[in-house]
């Protein structure tokens, strides 16, 4: 039974505060983060079941600011990418190996960054196109995936949205679009698996508004936060996030 206590609001609260800020302001990259936290107190299933309506609620906080500022192209490649991973994923939740999960995306991830560094400067020419189409949709089955078993969607998006040169509020406001797509699917799934349960439902109505809080200070920051430092910060949450997913995946 889910127990509401001090500790879980301790470590909650600033999760997803943390989670919103990420998704308002700066791709979706580092937000998984709040599952892994609640992890800690919880049964894996039980906090991926609280975060979903949590992500939802920031979601449509954060569709109206961005709201047609998209790169619809992209994103309906993604969105399209995205569902046969979710389906996957709900086919193979209750046996998934979270660890490889975290170990191959986190790998991924840290790999891109450094990649890019390497190409920013001058040690290998830099692509001279972005991915193209079947890497998207591969890109977007992998997201939809790693969504679904783990809320740890934002790395592939980030990744492919990072080679296709989109500004920075074409990035954003893409990423919330996709998101809001993957987060909308998953619902049905969740539910027949049985993670809606009734205690998870309420922990998750109590951490919304500090989640849709965390989406405003995210929008603002956005707003003030200059194109390359944005794209800056994007890398380096990119980095840190994968980091993390291979420390978790490794202990």
């Amino acid at each position: 039974m889910l127990d509401l206590n001090v500790t879980f609001f301790a470590l909650a609260i600033p999760a997803v505060i943390f989670s919103g800020v990420s998704k308002g302001g700066f791709g979706s990259g580092a937000s998984f983060a709040a599952a892994p936290i609640l992890a800690m107190i919880l049964p894996p299933a039980v906090a991926v079941g609280v975060m979903l309506p949590v992500l939802m609620a920031i979601d449509v906080a954060t569709l109206g600011p961005y709201w047609k500022k998209w790169n619809s192209r992209i994103a309906l490649l993604l969105i399209l990418g995205a569902l046969p991973g979710v389906i996957l994923g709900a086919l193979v939740f209750k046996s998934a190996d979270p660890d490889l999960l975290r170990l191959l995306i986190g790998g991924i991830a840290v790999g891109f960054v450094v990649w890019q560094g390497i190409v920013a400067m001058g040690w290998i020419r830099p692509r001279e196109r972005p991915f193209g189409d079947v890497a998207g949709g591969l890109f977007g089955a992998t997201a939809g995936f790693t969504s679904f078993v783990s809320h740890a969607g934002g790395p592939p998006v980030t990744i492919y949205l990072l080679s296709s040169g989109l500004s920075k509020t074409a990035f954003q406001a893409t990423t919330v679009l996709v998101f809001w797509a993957i987060n909308l699917t998953k619902a049905v799934p969740y539910a027949m698996l049985g993670l809606f349960t009734r205690e998870a439902l309420i922990a998750a109505a109590c951490l919304i508004p500090f989640a849709v809080f965390g989406a405003r200070i995210g929008v603002w920051a956005h707003r003030i936060v200059p194109e390359r430092l944005f794209f800056g910060l994007t890398y380096v949450m990119l980095l840190l996030t994968g980091s993390k997913l291979i420390f978790d995946a490794l202990t």
